[in-house]
């Protein structure tokens, strides 16, 4: 399974989610919201840390710039993205952690994590 846990409140963490969705032709992708309880279970020996995308891969977790190296190498036409791990992790997660930190002020947050429309309802895993 290819699993992306994200912060269902946040409005750039759904935009992430959307365009993903968009170029998922195969639908490899599941979702779940971190603040489900699913996430909570899968995430439960884990610290639970809401300013990180997290990618799960049935074996493993990664997390923040990790994670979205992981996705694009998933998703058709990113893959290229992977020359950026050229750039030391710590550079990278610094700039991740700038964005995630001011997230909602930069691009606001919803009242409730988002609710899938009918076609979307099978990918995301909410119980």
């Amino acid at each position: 399974m290819k699993l992306i846990l994200f912060d269902g409140v946040c409005n750039l963490c759904n935009g992430f989610v959307n365009f993903i969705i968009d170029r998922d032709k195969k639908k490899e992708f599941k979702f779940a919201s971190l603040q489900s309880a699913y996430a909570q279970k899968l995430l439960k020996d884990r610290p639970n840390d809401l300013d990180s995308v997290v990618f799960y891969d049935s074996e493993s977790f990664f997390e923040k710039s990790d994670a979205v190296f992981k996705i694009a190498e998933v998703l058709p036409g990113y893959r290229w993205l992977r020359i950026l791990k050229v750039i030391p992790k710590g550079i990278r997660d610094f700039v991740y952690n700038f964005v995630a930190k001011n997230r909602y002020k930069l691009f606001g947050q919803r009242e409730t994590c988002r609710i899938p429309t009918p076609d979307l309802k099978g990918r995301f895993l909410e119980h």
